[in-house]
């Protein structure tokens, strides 16, 4: 049996990944302490009602029940007044953050505070949050260099689909030429719903229940979801200094029932896909709505699947796609870049 290594552990954002994780921890204690030796102690929470402190930790089960009740971080013992999770991890002890608060693509905080402050201190960053990546990756990966910090984040693509995990580790040496995919579960869910007869309205209504719509949902159906994750495709695999101004972006609330009737009348149907296609020295990014073979394996990716086919001079044609209809895929990717990193 491995030494058991404690792991004090800031969780910024209790929605539904963060939630998750907790539920990972109550679930998985004796496996991570077994196999990876590492105890995860969670010594810092954080909401939009602001940052709790317990250097004993907090029980998993109870902080994510009493969230789950309705009551916010300021209810807790150990309710840090007046400071930010930025200033309040300027100076915690800890081993690791956990960053799953919602996106903000105009200042990207509270993500892109915490994880300067946190990198700034040479601790380790796991971000759920595209939010910081889109607005600094450059920035954080230099700071996360200089500081000798790690710094993951397969969990803002696709979930708990390791794309991020295959083009940065596994096409070594490879040209990629091209690649595309359905990268947002909800438009997928709601394009196929909406194929069904199903309204738009009850199927966004639905992925809302489910907590797989973003906390914002026009990031979704707007196509900027999908546009964050090509962002952070496009910088972490295909090597390019890529920003959103950088995407041409279209998203589906211009799609009818009547368009996707039309489509499967001719053996086709409608996915809200993300491109990346080779154009001389970079790449052209485009998320759009687009028609493709309903026996295409994007055209197989229903409901509640994301995928991706990724074209590369030394790998051939790669597929690779996952079923995620809940948050605790995503919440396990957190979990997977957090051992990686402290065992690495």
């Amino acid at each position: 049996m491995n030494p058991v290594r404690t792991i004090d552990t800031a969780l910024i954002g209790l929605g539904n990944v963060n939630r998750n994780f907790l539920r990972i921890l109550e679930m998985k204690e004796a496996e991570l302490a077994q196999r990876y030796g590492l105890a995860f102690r969670v010594v810092c929470v954080a909401d939009s009602s602001g940052v709790a402190v317990n250097p004993a930790g907090f029980d998993p089960a109870a902080t994510r029940q009493a969230k789950e009740a309705g009551h916010p971080v300021r209810t807790l013992p150990g309710f840090v007044a007046g400071a930010s999770p930025a200033e309040v991890l300027a100076t915690l002890a800890c081993d690791l953050v956990l960053e799953a608060s919602p996106v903000d693509l105009t200042t990207g905080e509270p993500g892109l505070g915490v994880t300067r402050a946190t990198l700034a201190r040479g601790i380790p960053v796991v971000l759920a949050n595209k939010g910081p990546l889109v607005l600094a990756y450059r920035e954080l990966h230099d700071l996360a260099e200089s500081t000798g910090a790690g710094l993951a984040f397969s969990a803002t693509v696709c979930g708990a689909l390791p794309v991020i995990n295959i083009g940065r580790r596994d096409l070594i040496a490879a040209e990629i030429q091209g690649l595309r995919g359905i990268f947002n579960a909800t438009t997928n869910f709601i394009l196929a719903e909406m194929a069904t007869g199903r309204s738009y309205a009850d199927a966004l209504a639905e992925a809302q229940r489910r907590g797989i719509a973003e906390t914002d949902p026009t990031l979704d159906v707007e196509g900027w979801d999908t546009a964050n994750k090509l962002v952070i495709v496009a910088n972490s695999v295909l090597g390019i200094d890529a920003t959103l101004v950088d995407v041409s972006v279209t998203g589906i609330t211009g799609v009818t029932a009547e368009h996707l009737e039309a489509e499967e009348a001719s053996g086709s149907t409608i996915k809200l896909l993300a491109s990346a296609e080779r154009r001389g020295d970079g790449y052209a990014l485009v998320v759009k709505p687009t028609v493709v073979a309903s026996d295409s394996f994007l055209g197989q990716c229903n409901g509640w699947e994301m995928g991706i086919e990724i074209q590369s001079d030394l790998y051939g044609r790669m597929y690779h796609k996952i079923w995620e209809r809940e948050p605790l895929p995503t919440a396990a990717a957190m979990l997977r870049d957090a051992v990686n990193l402290l065992r690495g």
